[in-house]
């Protein structure tokens, strides 16, 4: 394997892998992409059946990766044909994109396959159960012609539905990494043939002349006929993990009206290029990114968003794709298909955070390369411990009896679907609620955090100025003021003149062009409005004008302490108010910061603000510290500072000037919408710009890593007290396992890991 995980030349790749079963299948597909020259990284998660390889192209390429892969005994589906070109005419004639993936198709035949499969076994497996348990109830059963008829029953099984078991345990055997497979088809093997010689030539295994050994038919049918229900349910399971992906799809309509010279034409979404003008009626969603070009309309962008109330659009606004048009018919033109879409872009995102791996892995990795080898020692222990305390026939088919139990029980299904199937679900229920994780890693130190910086701007307060007071200085209306001021400030390009235009505007008052237009830089500006001289600017400043401004002084030094910026208004160098501005407070801020308290999070802020502006703004929300005037690399300094005294930090974001601190943490958290957030390099991305995001996202995590504990202490649990069990230890206390409920075990172990993952699905349900 490669060293140069870092190699600007590097590309990542995923690979739909078919005929995984277990932990060991993860370890030999790993190892064999590991291997190769050139492959740098290569991580497999049973429960997507997805592998994620970085390797350099110049050294291996992706089809030897799949060779490695299928060399190994397994399938890969192969990725999608780019999309083709559309010709120029804009013709509908190109066949429909598929909506369906390789993957699902994949999923959709082997469900079925596995239903034909279970329906053959189950016909077959209920008359071996009966006959094999009426224990001489049924005098047929105990018959040679009853036993030919079970032989026949269960040949039917072994060598039907379950061939796939005995190809994949003699594939794991030819590989020397024996598997799942392999003790399942060594278990039923082991108990078809004894029984198939007890039947066929009995005298070798016979007590006396009249007495026939025992047959073990029924626990063939019933080994292959459990597992593949459990197989059957796991990947009905399973299918659930990405639910989360497949309803961002399908947000998306297959087809699109494109508009060419006047005319309406259908063509599927895939046949849509960067430029194109299409039509999106009332009841429709976008089927692509782009601006709208003529009309007007209301759009439901909640899945974007979590704002249920739709967003008036009208032309030059952008739409995202498959956000829904509730009222007018609107033109769009394209500036985004197929995977740059924003929907595509986070779908691509959790579809990568689902195969990934979490960190905690490792535990079930390194006992799934020891596990199945120590598991054929133990039944090869069993089967001589049995032998030698009864050495003739009657000892011989106990022996085989508690050996085969012992093959079966301790397949490591539940230990391998452990940790990915928890986070596969988690990545897909953050989605679902506004959280994107990274990748598995993420989830988990998301869940460690006791500590969180934030910084003020654009995190706790909108990042822009409002006005937020306004205080007359000598009786004039306040809307007039504010009219003057906004006249005033019409000319320029300061956040303060644009808050001051957009709150007069949001009065609908009239905001008229002036002459005489000049500014100071970072002092404030003067035109003539009404045929008189305005000023708009800092109290020095028009002080310096010859404006009388102790009144004003007074009233704008207590504003300052509010933590709000004072600017006073003068016409022809009298006073007529103060005009305070603030960067108000987020309206979910104290919410947010209620919730991490309660989750015994630490909070402080991180702001290059004033300390008295910053000290202002957050004193009604009981952060535990401050820490303001800061330069970037301040910020980076207290975070660093911070995990070397033991804590375990999250930094939260919005802007290029907090990377340093963001990289610095365990946990980098950037704050942006669903559009820009999926290309952004912070291991959690909160999709909907708010803070209330953060409290979810943790609480998310922590449950993710109670479920992965609890689904591994199951499977370990599970198969420390099985084997003993299976092996005939507590036999003495009249406790044994038979073969064919040691199958219905390891098969709904399995399934109860998957079910016990997929409760996080309900997780922040009832959170706001």
């Amino acid at each position: 394997m490669s060293d140069e995980t870092d190699s600007p030349a590097m590309e990542r790749t995923t690979i739909d892998i078919t005929g995984m079963t277990c932990a060991a299948c993860v370890r030999r597909v790993e190892r064999a992409l590991q291997k190769l020259d050139g492959v740098a990284d290569a991580t497999v998660n049973l429960a997507t059946q997805q592998a994620q390889a970085s390797f350099d192209p110049a050294r291996v390429s992706r089809p030897q990766l799949d060779a490695a892969i299928v060399d190994a005994g397994y399938g890969v589906l192969q990725p999608p044909d780019p999309e083709p070109p559309t010709s120029p005419q804009g013709d509908d004639s190109s066949p429909a994109a598929s909506t369906t993936s390789a993957r699902e198709r994949a999923d959709l035949d082997e469900r079925r396959s596995q239903l034909r499969s279970l329906a053959v076994a189950a016909t077959a497996t209920v008359p071996l159960l009966v006959m094999g348990m009426s224990h001489g109830a049924i005098p047929f059963a105990a018959s040679h012609a009853g036993r030919i008829t079970q032989f026949a029953l269960a040949s039917i099984v072994l060598f039907g539905p379950g061939m796939r078991f005995l190809r994949g345990g003699t594939a794991a055997l030819r590989h020397r990494s024996p598997d799942m497979n392999t003790l399942v088809s060594l278990g039923a093997m082991a108990a078809w043939a004894w029984s198939t010689v007890a039947t066929f030539a009995p005298q070798w295994f016979a007590h006396g002349e009249h007495e026939l050994p025992h047959v073990y038919f029924e626990a063939t049918g019933a080994i292959l006929g459990f597992i593949l229900l459990g197989k059957f349910l796991e990947s009905r399971a399973r299918w659930r993990l990405g639910d989360a992906v497949r309803q961002l799809h399908a947000m998306v309509p297959a087809h699109a009206r494109r508009v060419e010279a006047g005319a309406e034409h259908e063509v599927p979404v895939a046949a849509l290029r960067v430029g194109d003008v299409v039509r999106v009626r009332p009841g429709e969603r976008a089927p692509v990114d782009g601006v709208v070009t003529d009309g007007a309309s209301a759009f439901d962008e909640s899945l974007l968003t979590g704002e249920s109330v739709p967003v008036d659009k009208a032309v030059g606004d952008r739409i995202v794709g498959g956000s829904m048009n509730t009222t007018g018919a609107v033109l769009l033109r394209v500036d985004r298909v197929g995977r740059d879409t924003a929907l595509a872009r986070i779908a691509a995102a959790v579809e990568e955070a689902q195969g990934s791996r979490a960190p905690i892995a490792r535990f079930a990795d390194r006992a799934s390369a020891v596990f199945v080898p120590i598991v054929l020692a133990l039944a090869a222990i069993t089967f001589g411990a049995w032998w030698l305390q009864q050495p003739d026939s009657g000892g011989l088919a106990v022996a085989i009896e508690y050996t085969v139990a012992v093959l079966v029980i301790a397949c490591p299904c539940a230990l391998g679907l452990a940790t990915p199937a928890a986070v596969a679900v988690a990545a897909g229920r953050g989605a679902e609620l506004g959280v994107l994780f990274r990748n598995g890693a993420a989830v988990e130190q998301a869940s460690h955090v006791d500590t969180v910086f934030l910084d003020k701007t654009g995190t706790l307060t909108n990042g822009r100025p409002e006005v937020a007071a306004i205080e007359l200085l000598d009786g004039n209306d306040e809307d007039q003021a504010l009219r003057l001021a906004a006249a005033a400030e019409l000319g320029s390009e300061h956040p303060f003149a644009r808050a001051i235009v957009e709150a007069a505007r949001q009065r609908e008052l009239p905001v008229e062009p002036v002459t005489d237009f000049a500014a100071t830089a970072a002092m404030g500006v003067t035109a003539r409005v009404d045929d008189a001289r305005i000023a708009v600017g800092k109290p020095e400043w028009l002080a310096a004008l010859g404006v009388d401004t102790t009144t004003a002084t007074t009233v704008a030094a207590r504003m300052a302490e509010r933590g709000v910026t004072p600017l006073v208004l003068a016409r022809d160098r009298s006073p007529l108010a103060v005009i305070g501005l603030a960067d108000a407070l987020r309206p979910e801020a104290r919410a947010a910061i209620a919730g991490l308290r309660k989750m015994d999070v630490r909070v402080e802020v991180l702001t290059g603000d004033r300390a008295g502006v910053a000290a202002a703004v957050t004193a009604e929300l009981r952060v535990d510290d401050l820490h303001a005037e800061l330069l970037p690399a301040d910020k980076a300094h207290l975070v660093a500072e911070a995990r070397r005294r033991g804590r375990r930090v999250a930094m939260v974001g919005d802007g290029v000037n907090d990377a340093q601190a963001l990289a610095a943490a365990d946990l980098g958290v950037a704050i942006g919408t669903g559009t820009d957030v999926a290309a952004a390099a912070a291991d959690v991305a909160l999709l909907r710009g708010g803070l209330d995001g953060l409290p979810t996202a943790l609480g998310l995590a922590r449950a993710t890593m109670r479920t992965i504990r609890q689904n591994l202490v199951w499977a370990s649990v599970y198969n420390l007290l099985g084997i003993p069990v299976a092996a005939g230890a507590f036999a003495s206390f009249g406790v044994s396992l038979s073969p064919v409920l040691a199958s219905a075990a390891m098969s709904l172990s399995s399934v109860s890991v998957l079910l016990n993952s997929l409760r996080l699905r309900r997780q922040g349900r009832a959170a706001g």
